[in-house]
Formats: structure tokens, C-alpha cells, sequence
């Protein structure tokens, strides 16, 4: 099976890249990586010339401006970039009847909801800022054009939250430093405490998107991330005592203190519920724990930190 993965270059792509390599239906070629010079979101007009160069299957498009704050200061481009470019892709896709695996994210919920639930596939969306209107415009285009008359390829929406992993620059590696700003100037470490979703590793979620890939369940919308809940007060401290516990006495010893989102003024308005209820895949199994996925995770980014830093 040829399988094409856009934004290959992308944290997510990369795995999704990575995770195809080692799939056994991908063939001995492997996947088709489609980086930007491939197809970019502000020049997607060649795509159907792309896939017809290539012809793949299976696109899996992971592709995208998830730039939150710069997405709410430039709507009319996020809208171009993750909904008409996608529409794009999708309408190629359909009129081939190729399978399209689609990526798109919590922010399409409001996370208004007080009950503490987690979102389902079919609960109402109703994006809170300009990135999650952009994310779900992609989704009705891509809907739109698979709903189409003599369609035979399938189309699979894949939902995920707070995507850590390589190759770097995510919350992690960003908590990190921080923490080392901030004892060093002997201050406390503020994180934000009213800000609840599931950390998601990005070799998991390539994972699962491989195994619907694999066991033809790519249709419908899917809810993809590691098990648990945390605000990104638990995230950090996590990362935190993680950490130290990979390094004993070399880590970053600093007092943290729980703050609002409020204490700092942002383009975006990121949900403040965006916790997702993960659905079924194919084996029956779902990911394993955010704090499980990031103990893997954390060794190499330490590793990767300047020889300078505490590790």
C-alpha cells in the first residue's frame, strides 16, 4: 500500500513517517514523504499533479499552521492554510478515491463545558479562536468532498490534543527552560492551572493512525491521545520530577506556582475544558498513559539539551 504523508517534516509527520517505515503493508519502499517543497499550504494548487506523480493510496495530512497565536492575528490565512488547502487535498483525493487520514485537534471544542466530560465525536463543535474555526473548515471541505456522489475512497478525521514529542521547541523542552530561567533568578515557576487536556505523544499517535491505516477503519472521526487528563500545571510538574529522577541531583530544583491563564495576555483563546474521550481503534487497546508516553520521551530530549544546561 503507498501511503503519502504531508507535512512529513512537521513533529507529527515525521512520526507518522517513522511509524510507516517499520509498517509492513507500507511495502519495501515505504511511505512517500511530502515535505513543503512537495506541497505547501500557501501554493496548493499542483496537488493533483503530486498525486497522480506518485500514487499513493492513502494521504495522510498532517500538514498544517498550528501557530495558535499567529493563526487568531492572521484568520484570513489559517482559514487559506488548514481549511482551503485541505479542501483542496480532499477534493483531489475524493475524485481519485483515494483514503484521506485527516489531523485536526481539540480546539474545535469551545471547552466551555463545566461537567467535566470529555468530548466525543459527536458532541457540537464550536471553535474558541481563529485556529480551531481554520481546523474545522478543513474538516467540512474534506467532508463535503467525500460526501460527493461515486466516491469510493474512505475519509478518517483524526482529533488529538497537546502534541509533545522530537524534534524539540515543545512543552517539555520549553517547561525545562523555563525552569532554569527561573531558578536562576530564584523565582517560583508559574503554570497555568485552569487549563485542562491530554498530552499526546506524537510516536503514539503515529501508531494508531498506522494501525486504522492498516486494518482499513480509517473512516469516521477519531479521537487519538494518550490516556489522562492534566492541567498544564500537572504536565510541568511531571516533566519536572521526571526529570530530576532521571538525573539525581542534577535536576532543576524550583518551587512552581499555579496561575490563570489570564496572567498572560495571548492573541488566542485556547479552551479551557479541551479534553478528548478517546475512541476505539481497531484492537482494542487504547494508548497508554500521557505519564507512561512521556517517560519514554523525556531521556532524549535531556539528551539533546545543550552540554551547558543542569543534565
Amino acid at each position: 500500500m503507498r501511503v503519502a504523508v504531508t507535512g512529513a517534516g512537521g513533529r507529527l509527520g515525521r512520526a507518522v513517517v517513522a511509524a510507516l517505515e517499520d509498517a509492513a503493508f507500507a511495502g519495501p519502499f515505504g511511505p512517500l514523504a511530502w515535505g513543503r517543497s512537495a506541497f505547501d499550504l500557501d501554493a496548493p494548487d499542483g496537488v493533483g499533479g503530486l498525486i497522480d506523480r506518485d500514487r499513493p493510496e492513502v494521504v495522510v495530512h498532517c500538514a498544517a499552521w498550528t501557530d495558535v497565536d499567529g493563526c487568531a492575528r492572521d484568520p484570513d490565512l489559517a482559514n487559506a492554510r488548514n481549511g482551503k488547502a485541505t479542501g483542496l487535498l480532499a477534493a483531489e483525493c475524493a475524485r481519485r478515491g483515494l483514503d484521506l487520514v485527516l489531523i485536526s485537534t481539540n480546539e474545535v471544542f469551545d471547552g466551555q463545558r463545566t461537567d467535566r466530560r470529555p468530548y466525543r465525536p459527536d458532541d457540537m463543535t464550536n471553535p474558541p479562536n481563529p485556529y480551531g474555526a481554520s481546523k474545522l473548515a478543513g474538516e467540512h471541505a474534506a467532508l463535503d468532498a467525500f460526501n460527493a456522489d461515486n466516491v469510493d475512497g474512505a475519509l478518517g478525521i483524526v482529533r488529538t490534543s497537546w502534541l509533545f514529542g522530537p524534534p524539540g521547541s515543545d512543552f517539555p523542552a520549553k517547561i525545562l527552560a523555563a525552569a532554569e530561567r527561573a531558578a536562576a533568578a530564584g523565582e517560583p515557576l508559574r503554570v497555568v492551572a485552569d487549563e485542562y487536556g491530554s498530552p499526546t505523544f506524537t510516536a503514539d499517535l503515529a501508531e494508531a493512525i498506522v494501525e486504522l491505516i492498516g486494518e482499513r477503519s480509517v473512516a469516521g472521526v477519531h479521537h487519538i491521545v494518550n490516556a489522562g487528563v492534566a492541567s498544564r500545571a500537572d504536565w510541568a510538574r511531571e516533566v519536572l520530577v521526571q526529570a530530576k529522577r532521571l538525573a539525581p541531583g542534577r535536576g532543576i530544583d524550583v518551587a512552581t506556582e499555579d496561575v490563570p491563564a489570564a496572567t498572560w495576555q495571548r492573541a488566542s483563546s485556547p479552551p479551557r475544558w479541551g479534553v478528548l474521550e478517546p475512541t476505539p481503534l481497531p484492537s482494542g487497546e487504547g494508548l497508554r498513559s500521557w505519564q507512561l508516553a512521556l517517560a519514554e520521551y523525556l531521556p532524549a530530549l535531556l539528551r539533546r539539551r545543550s552540554p551547558a544546561a543542569a543534565w
